[in-house]
């Protein structure tokens, strides 16, 4: 499924005159309810990737409107990424969606998050478990040599309600496997690490049925041909709804997992920061 509109392209950038404002390179519309944007990054930002920082736009009040959302692009990216849903009255995203090439955006440089790799202990296997836009962070991990540098297999798990909603994982995905700057940063074969599993709960696709369902009838393991998640080898990362988060973290100690963090790497981690 194509997206809904092309990729806007980007014309001469803008000179910044807003406070810690950065102007938008690259736009796309996924579904009437998803987009992309692309942005120039301050050359003092440095991050982690799976981190997140704070943007938006100035309110009509005068003053700035801001949100957290995840970088999708890795660390080492010149430019940043950011995956948004469009909500019609929510006090950001009904206007960010309409943002254009060369207009300009707020960001306030300081990034935290838990979705990163120091705050994991080693293990053998990393599961990404995402919904809607939560694949967000994964998009950036997914790009970062040190993702398969530390794990021997890494399985992105993508649950939406409609197969539109997936396509710009999916998209991801299909670049990443034949991403030739990163085989040259990993090695040739790197892709191989890669195992990619989207569903959807609404329309129909390949895979139906909600993520957590699936696990708990054995159905993914059985489809990807691993055991089942343990202390021992697996570690795991998620970024969803919040139903979809407590659920998932009640699973996630059941199978023996603890939850880390920066200061106290475990076996898996949450992310906590939500959109509007």
């Amino acid at each position: 499924m194509s997206a809904v509109t092309d990729t806007a392209a980007a014309p001469a950038a803008k000179t910044p005159t807003l406070p810690d404002a950065q102007t938008v390179t690259e736009v796309k519309h996924w579904t009437d309810r998803l987009f992309s944007f692309r942005c120039t990054r301050p050359a003092s930002l440095r991050f982690r990737s799976g981190e997140f920082v704070m943007i938006g736009l100035m309110g009509d009040n005068g003053k700035p409107l801001l949100r957290a959302y995840s970088i999708a692009s890795p660390s080492w990216d010149e430019e940043l990424e950011f995956y948004s849903i469009k909500v019609p009255d929510g006090p950001l995203t009904s206007k960010l969606q309409h943002i254009e090439p060369g207009d300009q955006i707020i960001l306030r440089p300081k990034p935290v998050g838990t979705l990163v790799h120091d705050a994991l202990l080693p293990g053998k296997r990393i599961w990404f478990f995402a919904t809607g836009t939560g694949f967000a962070p994964f998009a950036s991990l997914l790009r970062d040599p040190q993702t398969y540098e530390d794990y021997e297999e890494v399985i992105i798990t993508h649950t939406c309600r409609e197969v539109g909603e997936l396509e710009y994982g999916k998209e991801l995905i299909d670049s990443i496997r034949q991403d030739e700057l990163l085989a040259e940063l990993i090695g040739e074969g790197f892709a191989d690490k890669l195992r990619y599993y989207p569903t959807t709960t609404r329309e129909e696709s390949p895979k139906m049925g909600r993520i957590t369902d699936l696990m708990r009838k054995g159905e993914v393991f059985e489809d990807l041909g691993v055991a089942p998640l343990s202390p021992e080898h697996d570690r795991a990362m998620v970024c969803g709804n919040l139903a979809f988060n407590l659920e998932i973290k009640d699973m996630l100690e059941e199978y023996g997992l603890q939850e880390g963090a920066n200061s106290n790497p475990k076996h898996y981690v949450v992310e906590k920061a939500f959109l509007d």
